[in-house]
This record gives C-alpha cells, structure tokens and sequence, in this order.
C-alpha cells in the first residue's frame, strides 16, 4: 500500500511539474504576442476608419511627383483703368493633363484673356508660346497648346471633386509673385461655394471649393491637390484682405468642360434662368410673412427670360433691413426637380452639374404661403463682351 501511495505521489509532482512548465510557456507567448495582437487590432481600426497611411498627406513626395506638370504662364497685358493705358506685366500657373492622345495645359481665363507676348515655361526653364485651344470666362478656365517635345509634359490626373470632404488636406503649386514652384499645404475649409466676387457677367462660378492653403498673385491657374496626389481644383481666387482663405474651380468643372473647350474652343452650356435672387433668412423670411428661413428668394425676373415666361414671379415692394434694400413679394425657390434647395450656393451647384439649355426642370415655390412646382425651361447665358 505504501509503494502504491508513493508511486502515485510521484506522479502527481510530474503532473503538477508538466502544468507548471506549460503555464510558464503560455505565460511567455503571451507576452511576446500581446504587442503584436495590439498593432493587429489598432492596424485594423485605422483601416475601418479610413486613415490608413495611404490616404495621409505627404506634401514631399506630393511635390516630387507634380512640380513637373507645373508651369509658369507669363505675358503682358493692357491696364484700361486708368486715365492712359498702359502694359502691365503678368505672371500666373498653369498645369498639364492630358486629353485623347493630346498634352494640354489648363490655366485660368483671366490669365490668357488679352494677354500678348506669352509664353509658357516648364520647371526645366525650356519656355514655348501657348496656343489657346478654348476658353469659358463664366467657369475662367482655359486650355493652352505648345509644340513641344513630349518629354516636357507630365500629365497631371483629374479626380473626383465632389467626393471631397471638408477637413482634408490638400496642396497647392504655384508662383505667387514670381516665386516658381512654391507649394502651399492647407485643408478644404468648405465645398460648393459660388464665386462671384470678378467673374464676368455677373454670374457666380458655381461649386468652387474653398481652401486654407495660402495663395497669392501667381497662384492663378495652379493646381489644388488631394492627398491621393490628384487634382481636385484649379486655384483661381483669395479673397481680398483675408488671410486662408483661397477658392478653387472644382475639378468636376473642368471635366465637365474640357471635351468642349478642346472641340469647340469654347463651352456654351450653361443653364440659364433669368432671374436676380438672395438667400432666405430670419429676418427675410419675418419680412416676408413666412416661416421659411432657407431657399433663394426670387427679387426680380429679367423680361421674357425663361423664369418669366414659365409664370415665376418676382417682388414688388421695397423693404430695408439692417441697411440692405430688399424687394420682397416674390416666389421662394425651395427646390429644383424635387432636390432641396438651401441657398444660392445650392442652386447654382445643381444647375451647372444637372442641367443644360432646353432643359426642362420642376422648380419647387413658395407663393404666398402655398407650395407648388412650376416646370421652367432653361436658357442659354448670354455670351460676354
């Protein structure tokens, strides 16, 4: 019986021995591992969310890679404001993309409207005069030709603008004040914008994509760059006295246009309504007897224009508030084709992305407190100069 007991206690410690030696081993792998499960599961987390290195601005190799694609647009140009023309000198960007089997260079249309003497030099100094293939001064943009060896051009890609989020980083290249190849590292402070501060005619740009990026004069024309390296604008305005706060034509823009300024050397369809209007607020909508605080308040219609003709009304009583003249009375555009219309930003966004003269589309009012949709068919704009 003793033997027996002893035997058993003898393999009771190897056990005991074997499940030590095994939890001292789990123990250890367990450590070493658990830093790696760690990075496995934070690796993970940065993927889900979308902030995987790939997606992270790197404004070097950005540079690297598009400094080539930039160049400089120089000429001289006629000063009419004051008393006696005069020549003024001008300096701005351009970049190249390519388009069938062609090299383009796409610039602004201030840039090239009167310019004389230009030329076009790329980031290895061989300069070339530009020929300008088309040019649309209500979207300024234009497109420039230089025959050249196909060793100079490196085509910059377009992207997606509408797919910008607000907060993401972007760069832009130029040559403010005559600095070549300055870059400029900023984020998209707000999409949609309309730009009409200097366009002609009197229309807004519509869609531009406001950026903190500093730019300066030079900058006209540069390219605005995604963190996937692509251009998502061209830089074309600051406004004045501010400081970051700079607006780009949005690269859906120039796709849009670029198959007719290469064609037709110019781009002619642009929606038009025919109307004068201001954003609904507050006070408008206190002023006006409603309890809308949102859409474009129509202030007049231009004869026989298409608004006019298609039954839409305009105001008929002047009202001051705060110091602005106000003509009230007229129809509140709330939506165009069933999409809801905040602002004029809005409005002039769906137009330029959603419509082209002859279309027809249902233009969503508010008259006089009641709802109703009122079919217009739009226009052409009026061409400039």
């Amino acid at each position: 019986m003793f033997l027996n007991l002893s035997s058993n206690s003898n393999t009771s410690r190897r056990t005991i021995t074997v499940l030590l030696l095994v939890i001292v081993i789990l123990a250890s792998l367990a450590l070493y591992y658990s830093p790696l499960l760690e990075r496995s599961r934070t690796n993970t987390l940065v993927v889900a969310t979308g902030t995987s290195s790939s997606a992270s601005l790197d404004p070097v190799e950005i540079y690297a890679k598009s400094n080539p694609s930039v160049v400089t647009v120089q000429g001289v140009t006629a000063n009419l404001t004051g008393p006696v023309p005069t020549l003024v000198s001008l300096l701005a960007t351009g970049f190249v993309i390519a388009y069938g089997n062609s090299d383009y260079i796409v610039t602004n249309f201030h840039v090239v409207d009167g310019l004389v003497n230009s030329t076009v030099t790329f980031s290895n100094g061989d300069a070339y005069q530009p020929e300008v293939v088309g040019s649309d001064a209500y979207s300024d943009l234009a497109v420039l030709s230089v025959k050249s060896s196909p060793s100079e051009f490196h085509p910059l890609q377009l992207g997606v603008s509408s797919s910008l989020k607000v907060g993401e980083s972007v760069v832009a290249i130029g040559n403010p004040y005559g600095f070549s190849g300055t870059i400029t590292v900023g984020v998209v402070s707000q999409v949609g914008r309309s730009l009409q501060e200097g366009v002609p005619g009197g229309f807004a740009i519509a869609d531009t994509i406001q950026f903190s990026a500093a730019i300066n004069p030079g900058n006209s024309g540069g390219p605005l760059i995604d963190s996937n390296g692509v251009v998502v604008g061209i830089t074309t305005a600051v406004a004045s006295g501010s400081e970051g706060l700079g607006f780009a034509i949005s690269s859906d823009t120039i796709t849009r246009e670029l198959p007719f300024l290469v064609k037709d050397a110019k781009y002619d369809r642009h929606p038009y309504l025919g109307v004068q209007l201001v954003d609904m607020d507050y006070q408008l909508s206190q002023a006006t007897g409603t309890n809308v605080t949102w859409g474009v308040l129509i202030e007049k219609t231009v004869p026989e224009g298409p608004a006019s003709k298609a039954g839409l009304r305009g105001g008929t009583k002047n009202v001051t508030i705060e110091d602005q003249q106000y003509l009230l009375g007229g129809d509140i555009i709330i939506s165009l084709d069933g999409k809801r219309i905040a602002n004029y930003d809005a409005l002039s966004a769906y137009l330029e992305e959603h419509a082209i003269p002859g279309q027809t589309i249902q233009v969503g009012i508010i008259r006089l407190g009641n709802r109703m949709v009122i079919p217009v068919e739009t226009g052409t704009r009026p061409p400039i100069g």
